[in-house]
């Protein structure tokens, strides 16, 4: 069995959903490894901010990029760019994953940095 299709699917049906809505978009993406987060513009056409394990500031400070102490930091640095970038709300695209560990962790720390969705 091959949970890549399924996911993508569900992607595929949330983000159609919030293209109708005319929001900017924060979406997700897990891997093994790391996590990284972008808020795109409503029509999905620009990266208004971006945040990732990956980067050296985030980095900084954590064991590894594949907890939830990491996603935490992603998502307080998301909302601090997206709020410098002039967003406070957001639709939540979670990339078909479920709502749980790291892109729960994400999601609250962004809430508590000031996005709203």
């Amino acid at each position: 069995m091959n949970k890549k299709p399924a996911r993508l699917r569900r992607a595929k049906s949330t983000r159609a959903h919030i293209r109708e809505l005319g929001v900017p978009r924060l979406s997700v993406l897990r891997t093994g490894q790391h996590l990284y987060a972008q808020v795109f513009s409503a029509d999905g056409s620009k990266v208004l901010a971006s945040a990732s394990t990956v980067q050296s500031d985030i980095k900084e400070g954590l064991k590894n990029g594949k907890n939830a102490d990491a996603a935490a930091k992603v998502g307080k640095v998301i909302a601090e760019k997206a709020k410098a970038a002039g967003v406070e709300k957001v639709a939540f695209d979670r990339s078909g994953y479920r709502y749980h560990g790291r892109i729960k962790a994400l999601a609250d720390a962004a809430r508590e940095g000031g996005l709203q969705f």
